[in-house]
């Protein structure tokens, strides 16, 4: 497994993991262009941040994590906003998750942030315990949306 960051070429891959991804949480539906223009946008944009894609040895994605960068007034710089985690179903349970979340812990600390948040969906259960096993606590701050679109 080779946890490395996302370049153009990979955006139909990781398409393909959004779609997944996108089909099983309640606020998104996958949409193949909108995902692939908001890719284009990061990998092209190292200021917003980056991807981080799990490639097996054959060269197949099985998994990612977008980690997307802004300041914090509060901790005096930059922070980063883990989005997109997914593993491909069929390579669950190997570790895979845990080696993407753990490169995009690094991924911060090199890129000098100071604090990492991430959301799920509050009914995904196996997720928060994932996130927990990693050192992530649920925070007292709710998130609300105003979708602009």
């Amino acid at each position: 497994m080779e946890i490395t960051k996302a370049s153009a070429s990979d955006i139909p891959d990781l398409c393909q993991l959004l779609y997944v991804l996108f089909s099983q949480e309640v606020e998104f539906s996958p949409d193949q262009d909108a995902q692939a223009k908001g890719l284009y946008q990061i990998i092209e944009n190292p200021e917003i941040g980056h991807i981080l894609v799990a490639k097996e040895k054959n060269g197949d994605t099985v998994g990612m994590v977008s980690v997307l960068f802004t300041v914090s007034t509060a901790l005096g710089g930059r922070v980063a906003v883990f989005e997109d985690m997914v593993v491909m179903p069929g390579a669950r349970g190997d570790g895979i998750g845990s080696q993407l979340l753990e490169g995009a812990i690094q991924s911060a600390r090199l890129s000098c942030c100071k604090r990492v948040t991430l959301l799920t969906d509050r009914e995904n259960t196996a997720a928060q315990r994932f996130y927990e096993k990693h050192g992530f606590s649920e925070s007292t701050m709710i998130p609300l949306r105003l979708l602009l679109v």
